[in-house]
Order: structure tokens, then C-alpha cells, then sequence
């Protein structure tokens, strides 16, 4: 699977994530080219070399009509929040753009849920409902641009995406509303469940569409995964800090397999029927795997380990099920690697009735079995064993 993780150490904004992933595409000049095609009213890119303590990457602009307008630009760039395109500032307008635009339906319902995100952010600031917001610097039209450009990239590069813990900045800056504290607060409000912090750097290093556009494509926030790097991009910020103000981006490969939590804990006070429904539960709400072993516990008191794999994204509300469906009162969590095959199923049709096949295949070996269910069904309305059932399909077959 290929894998694209943004360094966020010096935070994000839209045009800095649109350079990143720019970097990333084998014929980005080219590219530039698609982007021009989206067909947002009056909109230019503009794809531009720049250099940072001594790193080259690229700065993308923006151009409405012939001139450079500022959306709320990172790193304390040149705002010009006095000056806004008030036709487009609504959430109503700005889907009236994204609906036009030249791309494929997903990107544009991906520009939608991230202006979707931001107005609610806004909304919840101002104490306002969603259609009463008026974007300002995040609703002008090179902050459209820049949302579009980077669901496009997204879209085409087609890798999961992480990313690291995000540098917000500190201080104050000015906006359309006066002088607010970094971050902003919709920022704030984008950023919730989101790993963030701040190194003291002043400035406005995260803004509402940088946060806006993480939270949504980003898969988890965490160090970088193993994976074999085949390119790396730098999307340069206008203002120079002591560190190099861009974000990094890397795309790869993984190393094959993927990271899971295996969750556990002991148990000797729980009826078999309780951990019987505790496992059927975990199942329904998205663990990989739920199972139990047997153990010896304190005072040789018999009991069970049980054990729940989920998705690391999935860790928080797996845990919250566990303490609520068994008599535990602590959980271990462990990092494992998973290895699996590449899984499909089709449906045969036979004398007894339709069976679906699954079949799993990679690393070398191919296997396949036929689905239990089906077979018990077949079983049962025919008076037959299941080892009968599989004989008389596999005659047919």
C-alpha cells in the first residue's frame, strides 16, 4: 500500500499541502497545468521555486483575476482580509463553485466536506448556524483554490495518508474579526481530537484550512510508519523563520503488513455467557478479531485472557467497549504487526444453491473455502452433514 506522511512540525496551510503533494506527482510543471483546468472563476496557479535555510521545495500562488490575493496564508504571510469576494463567502456559494468544478465526483465531494467542516468550526465560534457564515479569509477564492488542488493531488497520488503531531504556532493574529490568539479559534475547534502543540515559534502556523484539510484525509497522526520512501516534497511558506518554514511530505511504500492494537486483559469473574456477549459486541462495532485464552491467575483461581485486535484508529472506543461489556478494571495495549492476504469473494451457483467462495491470495499461496453460512443453511433445509454439503458442491463444481 502506498503511504504519504506530512511532516507538520512547522504546521500547515492549504497552498504549503497543494506544494507538498505537488512535489510528489512524477511531471508536477505538467500538473500545474491540470489544476488550471479545475475551472474555478478568474483562478491561476502558479508554481514558483523557493528556498528555506538552504532547502529547495516550491511555493504555489494563487491568482484571481491577475492578482495575488491572501487567504489566511501560513507563517504570518501578507493578509488582506479587508478585500473578500462576499458573492462566494457563503457555504451556498462556495458549493456552487465546487459543483462546477472540472473533476471527478470525489474530489468535489471532498471540497465539500472540508468547507463543510470549516463552517461548522466557524459557526460554533461565532454562535451562529452554518448558512449565517461568512468565511472571509477562508472563503475567498484562492482558498478555494487550494482546497480543490490538494483533493485533486489527493485524489491522483490515491496513497493512505498520516502525519505527525501538528505545530500550531503562538501569539496573535490579526483577521477580519480583530486581533484573535493562535490558534485561531475555529483552528482550535478543527484541531479537536487532533495531536497538536506549540513550540514558541510566533505566528500562525496552522490556519483553519490546513486543519480543516488534515483532519479530514488524514488517517492518524503519529510518528512516521516504516515504509520505504520513493519521493519527498517541501511546500515552502512565504515567511522565514529560524527553521526551514515548509511542510514535508514523503510517499512510499510500506514494508508489507500493516500496525494493529491487540488489546487485553484478565478475567476470572465473568460467566461464560457474559464474555460470550462481550465478544459478539466488540465484533459488531469493528474489532478485527476478538478471542480468549485460557490462564492461571493469582490464588490459582482459573481464568481467561481476553484478547481484542482492532485498528489503531479504533483503539479509543475499543477500549471503551471492553471496560463496559466485561468486569475488568485495567487493559494492556500492544503495537503488533499484521500480515494478511489479499481477500475476494464471488458467489457459484450449484444444485443446493447459491455458496459464496472466499478466496485469499499473496505472499506466493492461494487459498479458498466455501462461507460457513451458506453451507449451514444448505444443511439445514436439505436434512444434510456440512462435510455431506461440501461433498455434493464440490461434485458440481
Amino acid at each position: 500500500m502506498r503511504k504519504i506522511f506530512l511532516d507538520c512540525s512547522m504546521g500547515a496551510a492549504g497552498d504549503m499541502l497543494t506544494a507538498a503533494l505537488l512535489e510528489l506527482i512524477d511531471n508536477p510543471d505538467d500538473y500545474i497545468n491540470k489544476l488550471n483546468a479545475l475551472g474555478i472563476p478568474g483562478v491561476q496557479y502558479i508554481k514558483e521555486k523557493s528556498e528555506k535555510c538552504g532547502i529547495c521545495g516550491t511555493h504555489i500562488s494563487v491568482k484571481v483575476h491577475g492578482h495575488e490575493e491572501g487567504e489566511e496564508h501560513h507563517g504570518g504571510h501578507e493578509e488582506h482580509h479587508g478585500h473578500h469576494h462576499h458573492e462566494h463567502s457563503t457555504l451556498h456559494g462556495i458549493s456552487h463553485i465546487i459543483g462546477d468544478l472540472n473533476a471527478p465526483e470525489k474530489v468535489r465531494a471532498d471540497a465539500l466536506a472540508v468547507y463543510e467542516s470549516i463552517a461548522k468550526a466557524e459557526s460554533e465560534v461565532h454562535g451562529k448556524t452554518v448558512d449565517e457564515i461568512h468565511f472571509h479569509e477562508v472563503g475567498s477564492l484562492d482558498a478555494v483554490a487550494d482546497v480543490a488542488a490538494v483533493c485533486m493531488l489527493v485524489n491522483d497520488l490515491n496513497a493512505e495518508i498520516y502525519a505527525s503531531p501538528v505545530n500550531t504556532g503562538s501569539g496573535s493574529v490579526r483577521c477580519a474579526h480583530g486581533v484573535l490568539p493562535v490558534p485561531a479559534p475555529a483552528t482550535a475547534n478543527l484541531l479537536k481530537g487532533v495531536p497538536a502543540y506549540s513550540d514558541g515559534t510566533d505566528g500562525e502556523l496552522c490556519t483553519p484550512t490546513g486543519a480543516a484539510l488534515l483532519k479530514y484525509f488524514v488517517k492518524e497522526f503519529r510518528n512516521m510508519p516504516v515504509m520505504k520512501t520513493e519521493k519527498t516534497g517541501y511546500g515552502m511558506g512565504k515567511k522565514d523563520f529560524e527553521k526551514a518554514n515548509c511542510v514535508r511530505a514523503f510517499l512510499g511504500e510500506d514494508e508489507g503488513g500493516d500496525t494493529v492494537t491487540l488489546l487485553a486483559c484478565n478475567l476470572d469473574d465473568m460467566s461464560g455467557e457474559a464474555l460470550g456477549f462481550a465478544c459478539e459486541q466488540l465484533l459488531k462495532n469493528g474489532a478485527l478479531d476478538v478471542w480468549t485464552t485460557p490462564a492461571v491467575m493469582k490464588k490459582s483461581r482459573p481464568a481467561f485472557v481476553f484478547n481484542v485486535l482492532c485498528r489503531n484508529e479504533d483503539k479509543d472506543k475499543t477500549v471503551r467497549l471492553i471496560f463496559r461489556h466485561t468486569s475488568t478494571s485495567g487493559i494492556r495495549e500492544t503495537e503488533v504487526k499484521r500480515y494478511t492476504l489479499d481477500r475476494k469473494t464471488q458467489t457459484v451457483s450449484t444444485p443446493l444453491g447459491n455458496v459464496r467462495i472466499k478466496t485469499s491470495s499473496g505472499y506466493g499461496c492461494e487459498k479458498s473455502k466455501f462461507e460457513y453460512d451458506d453451507l449451514a443453511k444448505i444443511a439445514v433445509e436439505n436434512g444434510l452433514g456440512i462435510t455431506q454439503v461440501i461433498e455434493e458442491i464440490n461434485k458440481s463444481l
